[in-house]
């Protein structure tokens, strides 16, 4: 079962097998690497340019790929708070959140249940439309900087913030972030996530 490790973690969990009897195989967005006794799969975050068959563990191209910072954005919303910000590397460098009410679910029937409605579709348009002018104000001035963007939060509700924004969404990485409560200390912890490898172990 594949699963994401931090790119540190990677490389201690990789640099004892270096150089060591076996077979490596980079391609596509992949590095395989084959032992006597394990098959290890890695997918950098952000891609893998080398290709390359080698009868034996290279690990140059991969650790150097894991080990190479990147300009990034952030943009976690949800019906109630949003976070944006840009880090270079795993600095932030940028940032700004905030938070609007939005009522919850209501239950009733009748015309209060539509007065309900109204509100609350009107908050949730506010939130979307204060997210969308702060990742506007943050990120425009790192917008040619910027390599790739990572979302998180709820889906529904980031997919209406980029309408405004669709340069960002050229950019978006294909992970999609779980994030509960988007505030600052969830930004600052995304760089672990967003330079964690997808890492896939199967015994020989």
């Amino acid at each position: 079962m594949a699963r994401y490790i931090g790119r540190e973690n990677v490389r201690k969990r990789l640099e004892p097998l270096a150089d060591g009897a076996g077979r490596t195989v980079y391609s596509g967005t992949a590095v395989r690497i084959e032992t006597a006794g394990e098959t290890i799969t890695v997918r950098p975050p952000f891609g893998l340019a080398h290709k390359g068959v080698y009868e034996r563990v290279e690990l140059g191209p991969l650790l150097e790929e894991l080990a190479r910072d990147h300009v990034l954005a952030g943009l976690l919303v949800r019906l109630g708070g949003y976070a944006v910000g840009v880090f270079e590397g795993e600095r932030l460098v940028a940032s700004k959140v905030g938070s609007r009410f939005v009522k919850g679910r209501h239950k009733k029937g009748g015309s209060s249940q539509s007065r309900f409605r109204r509100r609350r579709e009107g908050q949730e348009r506010a939130l979307l439309e204060a997210a969308a002018e702060t990742a506007a104000r943050v990120l425009e001035p790192y917008r040619d900087r910027i390599e790739h963007v990572a979302l998180g939060g709820d889906r529904a509700a980031v997919k209406r913030v980029l309408e405004s924004l669709p340069w960002l969404e050229e950019k978006t990485l294909p992970r999609f972030f779980a994030v509960p409560d988007p505030r600052l200390r969830e930004l600052e912890r995304l760089p672990y996530e967003l330079y964690a490898a997808e890492v896939e172990e199967e015994p020989a």
